[in-house]
């Protein structure tokens, strides 16, 4: 870690302690939601119109709490190589990443050169 990011490790810290909050209570939420909406009322008649759209409903709620859940573990990775001490350096190269790059992205594991091997990588391999 360079001295930039060690000067900027506290606002790093609280960035991804803070954003943690937030997914958990995101993830909180849609749980919550699908606990709630789970039945559908004796009274209601659904027809197969309205059926799709609650299915498209459910489905993108699925995606959003997948993203949220992928990115809470990037976080929580963030917050483990920080305890470590390894916070900012690349997870590749091993060179510092640029604060700037942190500040922007926090939970990055990787400086910019890498991450655009990595993208390039897992775009061929057929991954996104």
């Amino acid at each position: 870690m360079d001295l930039a990011t060690q000067n900027h490790r506290t606002a790093l810290r609280e960035r991804l302690t803070g954003r943690l909050r937030e997914l958990r209570a995101e993830i909180g939420a849609v749980e919550q939601a699908r606990e709630g909406s789970d039945a559908v009322p004796a009274h209601e008649v659904v027809d197969r119109k309205d059926e799709a759209a609650q299915l498209q409903e459910r489905e993108l709620a699925g995606a959003q709490e997948e993203r949220d859940i992928d990115e809470m573990a990037e976080v929580e990775a963030a917050l483990g190589r920080l305890d470590a001490g390894v916070y900012g350096d690349c997870v590749d190269c091993g060179e510092p990443i640029p604060v700037q790059r942190l500040l922007v992205q926090p939970a990055a594991r990787r400086c910019a050169r890498c991450q655009a091997q990595h993208e390039a990588a897992m775009h061929r391999a057929g991954h996104r």
